[in-house]
């Protein structure tokens, strides 16, 4: 009787334990003034992956923890959320992570940014209201441009390794760029999307943008073998790249276009 009664109690107090390991918080606004590459106070405060058994081999999905706690996201109306799609440390010291909630909607599901500041762990969310025409067209998640810098969904750009997010300056304030990325400077700071009737370039770093008006038969994927030979770099009288129709007679070297 008394191995069944301390038995019961185990349990009871493992079920009271395993309830306390999950915390929820509630996403806040992105500012762009964060700064997400925060050092740790010590060998544990870092964030962890942690891999969720699944019978759905194709889709794997991790929880992100905090020592032992799993972080669980509330962000009305949507539904808490804890099970997440390919997350990726923003920095070095694992003190922050960007991550995509795993539900049924797709690349439309929101990312969050998870990160530590002094022992307490916060969430970002990084959404931006939109009522563009083709946004689930051009809705693609995390675009790698490197192997340390990415573009969230034409809105942000992401850099891996120093923790820094960039809000994307939007051709119309009212919608996410509503066009396909094309190309980048070399420096990789100037943006070019190619729209319908546009290419619009933005810096994210300077904010800056030029919006160049081509021909839409010029913006045909079928076209844009020659792009090279009608468009050529320069820089503006802050020193900032963007694109300008080339001169007929100057030939453009390939190495330019990057």
């Amino acid at each position: 009787m008394k191995a069944t009664y301390l038995l019961l109690l185990s349990v009871i107090l493992l079920s009271c334990s395993e309830s306390k390991l999950e915390k929820t918080i509630t996403a806040k606004a992105f500012t762009g003034e964060e700064n997400f590459n925060t050092t740790p106070n010590g060998k544990k405060d870092i964030l962890t992956f942690s891999k969720v058994d699944s019978s759905n081999a194709q889709a794997i999905t991790y929880n992100v923890k905090y020592k032992d706690t799993v972080i669980a996201v509330k962000n009305d109306p949507k539904p808490v959320a804890s099970i997440f799609k390919q997350p990726r440390f923003l920095n070095t010291q694992k003190t922050a992570a960007i991550a995509q909630v795993a539900d049924s909607s797709g690349l439309v599901s929101p990312y969050y940014i998870i990160s530590l500041r002094n022992g307490q762990t916060e969430v970002t969310k990084l959404e931006r209201p939109s009522t563009g025409a083709n946004d689930s067209k051009i809705t693609k998640g995390l675009e790698e441009l490197s192997l340390s810098i990415f573009l969230l969904n034409n809105d942000y750009v992401v850099t891996i390794i120093n923790g820094r997010v960039y809000p994307v300056k939007r051709q119309n304030e009212a919608e996410r760029i509503q066009g396909r990325l094309i190309l980048y400077s070399s420096d990789k700071t100037t943006l070019v999307f190619a729209t319908k009737t546009s290419l619009y370039q933005t810096n994210y770093k300077t904010g800056e943008s030029v919006d160049l008006k081509v021909s839409e038969k010029l913006l045909l994927p079928e076209n844009m073998a020659n792009f090279n030979n009608n468009f050529t770099w320069y820089k503006n009288a802050k020193g900032t790249p963007f694109l300008k129709e080339s001169d007929p007679d100057r030939v453009v070297e390939l190495s330019e276009f990057k």
